[in-house]
């Protein structure tokens, strides 16, 4: 694909998602089969389905919705940074590679190669703790990517990790799968809906190496 790296997960009936969110109903509702003229399909499913981002809307009043997203938040230059850390993303795995101000930042964990793979939800996946959030929070970055459905631990910490980010202006990219993509710099290139009003949305995201 000249270069490109998908590094979204394809949307499918009855995919994992977030306990408590609707489930992914995909439903034929024409074929050409049967019609003879097109093929519809009815889709059901949670605006934070799949690979999707979280507007500040999402965690904040009054936050800013999926229809205000500026571009440039995510579209632009990105760095992948891998995470050894089986369980959480720490401060102290951050500091050696000095992230700076207003950088796009997706973070690589085992999550990608272990969590994708089955349709139940995994509940000990690698996530940010609310020191790192805290962290990043402070240099202003323009987005935050991560390979599983939160950037916050399944009742640990998920609260604080979005707020944190979300109130200093940082889009969220979550579910996105990094297995195909080595540490390094790319162009990051992630579209969600535009949804008037909408709290996340569905995204296809792919990279390119710089």
């Amino acid at each position: 694909m000249n270069g490109f790296i998908d590094i979204s997960v394809s949307i499918r009936d009855g995919m994992v998602h977030w306990p408590g969110d609707p489930g992914v109903r995909i439903r034929k509702v024409k074929e050409i089969s049967r019609t003879g003229s097109s093929t519809l399909s009815l889709l059901s499913m949670g605006s934070h389905t799949g690979t999707h981002m979280d507007a500040p809307a999402h965690f904040l009043k009054g936050g800013r919705t999926m229809d205000r997203l500026p571009l440039e938040a995510v579209v632009g230059p990105a760095r992948v940074i891998p995470i050894r850390d089986p369980r959480e993303i720490r401060v102290e795995e951050l500091r050696p590679y000095r992230i700076r101000r207003g950088e796009r930042i997706l973070f690589k964990t085992r999550n990608s190669t272990r969590c994708w793979k089955t349709n139940s939800f995994v509940r000990d996946f690698v996530h940010l703790t609310a020191e790192s959030a805290r962290l990043l929070a402070s240099l202003k970055l323009r987005c935050v990517g991560v390979d599983y459905l939160s950037v916050g631990g399944y009742k640990k910490d998920g609260a604080q990790v979005h707020r944190a980010l979300l109130g200093a202006g940082i889009w969220i990219i979550e579910g996105l799968d990094l297995k195909d993509a080595r540490p390094g710099r790319y162009e990051l290139i992630c579209l969600p809906l535009k949804i008037a009003g909408g709290d996340g949305a569905p995204a296809r995201a792919v990279l390119r190496k710089l």
